[in-house]
């Protein structure tokens, strides 16, 4: 995007996404660089789907910039923030949206050990918490910011791809409170917790061979009959970022009507809030 008289790099306002390679991360960088963002990308292991994702976002009119690393680890949060600081010194969005899970029958307790709640805990809950630290500074010296956790319905129903997911994403929600609280007035802090999205972390877990049917199924019971796509989300983190300046301390659902359903849940094979 050039830049327009009287506007600097120093003006543009300038986002980190983490897992931003794909799905959901991928939607919202590239509807913030259709508005002209300066974006901080991130991924740890889709090389080929970054390049596709950084290459789309320059053509839509953003500035990005990759990160590779895990935001597991504190050094690579502390990277990421760096990096929006040393090209524009600024941050006005956080979207901490890198998640990982292990699929896992509900009733197979032995399914999960104490390796796999640490992992998916670090990824899904403490990054989040490590990325608003090292980016708080930044964002208040900004003059205002918005953070933004994608979380899952899983939080509320227990469901989902594996217990230590569902009790991540609660955690994450929790998290988002205490946050709130105490970054305002400068930094608003809200998380989105999207039902099943159709993305490729769907396709992979149910098959090809079987999603089409699988989707029907979904799109016939849901009460907006239809099936959450990434863009949706996207478009409710964009509004929480640029936009929503009373919102603070939120979990929005954003899951066509999936919360108003009774009975069994619909399907078992993927998770909840695919990210």
């Amino acid at each position: 995007m050039a830049t327009e008289p009287g506007e600097t790099e120093m003006t543009r306002h300038v986002a980190i996404v983490t897992g931003s390679a794909t799905g959901i991360g991928r939607a919202i960088a590239l509807g913030l660089a259709a508005q002209g963002w300066g974006l901080v990308l991130n991924y740890t292991t889709s090389e080929r789907e970054m390049a596709d994702t950084e290459a789309a976002c320059r053509e839509a009119g953003g500035d990005p910039v990759v990160v590779r690393g895990d935001v597991a680890e504190d050094v690579v949060c502390r990277d990421l923030v760096q990096a929006a600081a040393g090209r524009w010194n600024r941050l006005d969005g956080l979207v901490s949206n890198a998640g990982v899970t292990k699929f896992v029958e509900a009733d197979d307790l032995d399914g999960l050990d104490h390796g796999d709640f640490e992992r998916i805990f670090r990824v899904n809950m403490v990054a989040c918490w490590q990325l608003a630290r090292a980016a708080a500074d930044l964002m208040r010296s900004t003059g205002s910011g918005s953070i933004v956790a994608i979380s899952s319905l899983s939080a509320f129903t227990g469901a989902g791809s594996s217990a230590a997911y569902a009790a991540s994403k609660a955690a994450l929600n929790t998290l988002t409170l205490s946050l709130a609280r105490v970054l305002a007035p400068q930094i608003r802090v809200n998380a989105l917790c999207p039902g099943y999205v159709d993305t490729r972390w769907s396709r992979r877990r149910i098959g090809e061979e079987r999603y089409d049917a699988f989707r029907d199924r979904l799109n016939a019971t849901l009460p907006l009959k239809a099936m959450v796509n990434a863009d949706d989300v996207a478009d409710a983190a964009i509004w929480l970022l640029a936009g929503a300046r009373a919102v603070t301390g939120q979990a929005i659902v954003v899951d066509a009507g999936e919360h108003l359903l009774t009975g069994p849940n619909v399907m078992s094979a993927p998770s909840s809030g695919d990210v």
